[in-house]
């Protein structure tokens, strides 16, 4: 069913969600909050879009010309439906095609490359929503992680910005992944359940023909020892409709 959900607190911005499909998650609201974006950064690309909120929410964070890529176009359309209803139509950009075709046809194109991806590989043990839509948003199956550091690198000018969310437990092949695609990593930053947690999530942004140097930012907690939520994650939460990858 098809509903129309407020985004974290902003009055003016709405966004279409089907629950046939996952609602935005957020792995995507930290992605689109905390993804450096520079005053040169013109022309920006979501990868692996869904339902368009990264887009979305960069829309109000910067003036650039935004694009989203996905493959499913069910959810294409609603993100069209979204944007039509933000006003955002001569903003945002909407493209129904695999991340891969897109890259071979816009080489060296974008100042900023986004993506929430898959995050799980496919092997004996997997375990597989019955939901074919959810499946693909979850699992490896349609384009892995080296796919998707290859499609960045080709789309992205020299010095661009590959900016992607991703499991802890995968972090060190996330690392070795980028490099083998000329992507240089250049800050991570880990999510935390609490202070006496580990990490599940990381955000890590990496430059293509960067120099080496990688920062370690200020980790995001989203809970408090006693099980409030912290300030900062408050913030983020607010309004929010989503569902865990």
């Amino acid at each position: 069913m098809v509903q129309l959900n407020n985004i974290l607190g902003y009055e003016n911005l709405k966004i279409f969600q089907d629950d046939r499909f996952f609602s935005f998650s957020l792995d995507s609201i930290i992605l689109s909050n905390y993804s450096s974006i520079r005053l040169r950064d013109k022309k920006i690309v979501d990868f692996c879009t869904g339902n368009g909120i990264v887009p979305i929410i960069l829309s109000q964070r910067c003036g650039a010309d935004i694009y989203g890529v996905d493959i499913q176009k069910e959810l294409i359309d609603l993100a069209n439906k979204s944007i039509e209803y933000d006003n955002l139509v001569d903003r945002i950009h909407f493209i129904c095609q695999d991340v891969i075709s897109f890259s071979l046809e816009h080489l060296n194109e974008f100042d900023l490359v986004l993506c929430n991806p898959p995050y799980f590989k496919i092997n004996a043990n997997s375990s597989f929503n019955k939901s074919y839509n959810k499946m693909i948003a979850r699992h490896e199956i349609l384009i892995n992680l080296s796919q998707i550091c290859n499609c960045a690198n080709r789309v992205l000018k020299d010095n661009g910005i590959f900016s992607m969310v991703h499991r802890s437990d995968r972090l060190i092949e996330v690392i070795t992944t980028l490099r083998q695609h000329n992507l240089e990593p250049k800050s991570i930053k880990f999510i935390h359940n609490n202070c006496n947690s580990d990490s599940t999530l990381v955000l890590i942004q990496s430059q293509k023909c960067g120099k080496v140097g990688l920062k370690i930012l200020k980790p995001l907690f989203l809970r408090n020892i006693d099980g409030s939520f912290t300030v900062e994650y408050r913030k983020l939460q607010e309004e929010i409709i989503y569902d865990s990858k």
